[in-house]
């Protein structure tokens, strides 16, 4: 354990760039019926077919690999869209507590589009931080023609769980997902909090009760980005002694209504208490687009 807790440290010294995490793909997407599924897609006429996407990597052999890189001290961020992609992702985390104990790499699975309930629950229990990508968490043209439309019943319920998440108490990151996707943090907290695109007349996906509220959606943002990437020592929260990196934000996302939030604007950035960045003060209008994933 010691050695894997100096390797950990030896892998982020006081810097903005290291290379201590290893990405894996577990599985594609759903879009084009990669994503690993634990129920078969559908064809165009509804029925069943043979096809329950690919793992990419055998989990026998993703249950080796995690093992040795949790064993090395590296940080493992696993690609997992599909319900059965997060299972093998997780069975592969609990193997590597049990040869190695208790994790110090910080481990996270991304992107988490369809995660069965009985799987909620074993984030917290393996220290697996949920990273989320909030704006693909909406109605939107890929989603409803793309995806939904092939998927069994009943997982329209169980797309992006971000609220079963926080109600499980799983740590939760988030992230954009950038360049294949927009990098602005203020239209995916406005998603993640409304489950909508601004002024959408669609349902929330998944339910209301799959909505963050705003201080999760933001904290998730900041202080639980700052974790997952292993500077919550000195980022993420306001605090003495830590770097000011700050952003200024108008209207306060406190003061406006939830369906309002995308209006918020960053006036200003800056970096260890230097400003770098400084914005005029434009309304934002509604504005939406498909958001593909990475394939």
């Amino acid at each position: 354990m010691v050695a894997r807790r100096e390797a950990a440290a030896a892998a982020h010294p006081d810097r903005r760039l290291d290379l201590g995490t290893t990405k894996i793909m577990v599985d594609g997407v759903a879009e084009n019926q990669t994503a690993a599924m634990l129920t078969p897609y559908r064809d165009e006429t509804g029925h069943d077919t043979c096809n329950h996407g690919l793992s990419f990597i055998d989990p026998e052999r993703l249950r080796e690999y995690v093992i040795a890189l949790d064993a090395a001290g590296q940080q493992v961020h696993m690609h997992a869209l599909g319900d059965r992609a997060v299972r093998e992702a997780l069975d592969a985390l609990q193997s590597a507590r049990e040869v190695n104990g208790d994790p110090v790499g910080r481990h996270h699975l991304a992107h988490l589009q369809i995660v069965a309930e009985a799987d909620v629950a074993r984030f917290a229990d393996l220290d697996a931080v949920a990273n989320l990508q909030a704006l693909w968490a909406t109605h939107e043209d890929q989603l409803d023609e793309l995806t939904l439309p092939f998927l069994q019943d009943g997982q329209e319920a169980r797309q992006y769980p971000f609220g079963d998440f926080a109600r499980a108490g799983v740590r939760l990151a988030a992230g954009s997902d950038w360049p294949v996707s927009s990098a602005d943090p203020i239209a995916a907290i406005h998603i993640a909090v409304n489950r909508a695109y601004p002024e959408s007349t669609q349902p929330p996906l998944g339910g209301a009760h799959q909505r963050l509220d705003l201080e999760t959606a933001l904290a998730a943002y900041t202080s639980g980005s700052a974790y997952v990437n292993r500077r919550d020592h000195d980022t993420g929260s306001i605090r003495e002694g830590y770097l000011a990196n700050l952003v200024v934000l108008d209207p306060n996302p406190f003061a406006v209504a939830p369906e309002d939030l995308y209006r918020t604007r960053v006036t200003s950035t800056w970096i260890e208490g230097e400003p770098v960045h400084t914005a005029s003060l434009e309304p934002r209008t509604a504005h939406h687009t498909s958001h593909p994933k990475e394939s």
